[in-house]
């Protein structure tokens, strides 16, 4: 196994170490203080050197070890440090590779200085509190500024040396700020702002350091830039070309790191500091041209790509780049493609960044909660909105593709819901920001943008609990009245099929569908597929479909087994009616699925003995029989009277 040893002071250091987890490298990495020790994670190929090194014993510990690679990833300003390891490496012959940090440019108007001594004196004439974020080390340069004490603000690392320094300089605990970063450009501002600072005093850090985030805090506050400049560097490489190096000179392969970035609504003003940071950090981004577009001002490469298939290629077809953030509109964990893509990243490091979703949004420009809401996409998907409208009373639908917000307002005014309040947000977090609120009657003739957020608000919702009333349903057409399971069966089924929201059931001789129809209301995310070999049967199960708005359920003409060998396998099946192929039924279900849920129902005995056969030879772990009996009153002149239905007998098994 390689020996690599990394003086990892440095945010380019962790990261280094970090790259090479699980490589068969052996790392030492070396930090001055136990401090940055905390910052580096345990990993097993990682051993953890804390305190500061003379020269000397740096020597004494590369002739120990005998490392194969030295990469000097310390500080840009710690020059002492890096001639110190660079003559230890020349003195035991060792190979050494010098991390650099990329420059960034001085933005316009900053003031640029060689040393701390420089910037003292540039200050030493100018009035107004200072916010010096140069660390501790150096902080006795700038006590020579007239009013020192009362006018400076130092942004340390929270140690006791840094402390110390501080009270050496003179400075009171009042004028301390001992954190730990990274810092965004807002919680830069704020600090400006707290001290009324006139001016901020850096080192030019690079990304690393947070410089960008300095740059235009202090912009936005009017507060003046002052910059040390960077001392004369070795030559070295940028952590692009370090990798690449040591990838080469040990044949490693990098996992690379993928950050799924949720950039909220899409303006840059509405991304988390979180997911500016990946922007900014990443090599590469990908997403669609719309995302791409909204991180412009990053001024990064990308790659235009949306399916989970594409976003692996470009990740392959780049090797020179290490980290990619893929750019994901609205919240990562809201209907959204993270959940696709996951899966397709194992050979990756990912991290998942949360976003704003475009229900946190609306709801906030309506000026209301958002905990009460049931959400449903028909973004890209086929599906009808009034089974939902009418069960929950605040529903959030995302539309587009097929279905527009003009459009679901008329479906549900058709329905007899022209009422409800509706609520449409249109290019959400853009200038061209839109919202809408009246009834979906006022709403169904009015154009909006494809892509909106809608939140219907109906206060004579009802939940759907199973055992609808029958008469909800159509029984009868020109033919003999077709059989229909009565409600309280129907609520017994429901109840021991155990469905999901997302379940596929099969409901094997439908009828008028009362079943099919009570199924596709419970498994709302899922799908029913109803067979039926009647005409007759197959009219009313139409009718019923619409009249109850159900986009789930799939008629399937004909008898089975046969016409069910080319469904897709299901979780759940309903057997009401067999035409005398119950045992093949059963069968091809349990081909379908072994774990498949089955409930079937018998109203004669020979069915009865046949489940009862059944049972038993497909040896089912877990089966149950119920024989229900009911009576419904009935008025008889001045009286009234209980009629007794058919004993119906019910069957529920599964294998496990």
């Amino acid at each position: 196994m390689y020996k690599l040893c990394v003086f990892a002071g440095t945010t380019e250091g962790r990261e280094l170490v970090e790259l090479l987890e699980g490589q068969p490298v052996a790392v030492t990495a070396c930090v001055a203080t136990e401090y940055g020790e905390t910052l580096l994670t345990a990993r097993e190929n990682l051993t953890i050197s804390a305190g500061r090194l003379r020269r000397e014993e740096m020597e004494a510990l590369l002739r120990r070890e005998g490392f194969d690679l030295v990469v000097d990833a310390t500080h840009p300003y710690a020059q002492e440090v890096t001639e110190h390891i660079a003559g230890a490496c020349q003195g035991t012959e060792t190979a050494y590779l010098r991390l650099l940090r990329e420059e960034q440019g001085l933005p316009e108007g900053a003031v640029w200085t060689p040393d701390a001594a420089g910037a003292a004196a540039y200050l030493s004439g100018r009035p107004g509190n200072i916010l010096l974020t140069t660390g501790s080390k150096e902080l006795g340069r700038f006590a020579s500024i007239p009013g020192f004490a009362q006018r400076t603000y130092a942004r340390v690392l929270p140690m006791e040396a840094s402390l110390r320094a501080c009270e050496a300089a003179g400075l009171s605990p009042a004028h301390i700020l001992a954190m730990q970063g990274p810092f965004s450009r807002e919680m830069n501002l704020a600090m400006l702002r707290a001290v009324s600072a006139a001016w901020l005093v850096t080192k030019e850090g690079g990304a690393a350091g947070g410089f960008q985030e300095k740059a235009e805090a202090a912009a936005e506050a009017g507060a003046g830039l002052v910059v040390i400049g960077r001392p004369p560097q070795r030559q070295g490489m940028d952590f692009a070309g370090a990798a690449e190096e040591i990838r080469r000179r040990f044949g490693l392969r990098w996992r690379p790191r993928v950050t799924l970035a949720g950039i909220g609504p899409g303006s840059g003003e509405a991304m988390t500091g979180q997911v500016r940071r990946a922007i900014q950090e990443a090599d590469c981004l990908i997403g669609a041209r719309r995302m791409l577009e909204a991180a412009a001002w990053a001024q990064k490469p990308g790659q235009e790509a949306v399916s989970p298939g594409d976003i692996v290629r470009c990740i392959q077809e780049r090797p020179d780049c290490r980290r990619f953030t893929v750019l994901l509109s609205g919240d990562t964990g809201f209907f959204s493609g993270a959940k696709r893509l996951l899966p397709a990243l194992a050979d990756c490091q990912v991290e998942v960044l949360p976003g704003l979703s475009s229900l946190q949004v609306l709801c906030a420009r309506l000026g209301t909660s958002y905990e009460d809401v049931t959400c449903l996409s028909l973004h890209g998907r086929e599906g009808d909105v009034v089974p939902d409208a009418g069960r929950f009373r605040r529903l959030f639908v995302l539309v587009g593709g097929g279905t527009d917000a003009s459009g679901l307002c008329g479906s549900l005014t058709r329905a007899g819901m022209g009422q409800v309040r509706v609520s449409v947000g249109e290019r959400l977090g853009y200038p061209q920001e839109r919202v809408t609120t009246g009834t979906a009657a006022e709403l169904a003739g009015m154009d909006f943008d494809p892509l909106s957020a809608v939140l219907i608000e109906n206060p004579q919702a009802r939940p759907c609990a199973p055992g609808l009333p029958d008469e909800l349903f159509q029984r009868s057409g020109e033919g003999p009245v077709v059989p229909m399971t009565k409600s309280e069966i129907r609520a017994l089924v429901i109840s021991r099929l155990r469905l999901r929201e997302d379940s596929l059931c099969w409901d094997v001789g439908a009828g008028t569908g009362s079943v099919s129809i009570e199924i596709a209301l419970q498994a709302r995310q899922g799908r029913v597929y109803a067979v039926e070999k009647r005409e007759d049967a197959l009219v009313l199960l139409q009718e019923n479909r619409e009249r109850f708005h159900l986009r789930n359920l799939e008629l399937i003409p004909g008898a089975a087994p046969q016409v069910c060998r080319d469904l897709p396998a299901p979780t759940h099946a309903f057997i009401g009616g067999s035409s005398g192929g119950l045992r093949e039924i059963v069968s091809l279900l349990l081909e379908k699925n072994p774990a498949v849920r089955i409930a079937a129902a018998a109203v004669t005995l020979e069915s009865v003995a046949e489940l009862t056969g059944i049972v038993r030879d497909f040896q089912f772990a877990e089966h149950e029989v119920l024989c229900l009996t009911s009576a419904r009153g009935r008025v008889a002149g001045d009286y009234h009277l209980m009629t007794g239905q058919n004993p119906v007998y019910l069957f529920t098994m599964q294998k496990g």
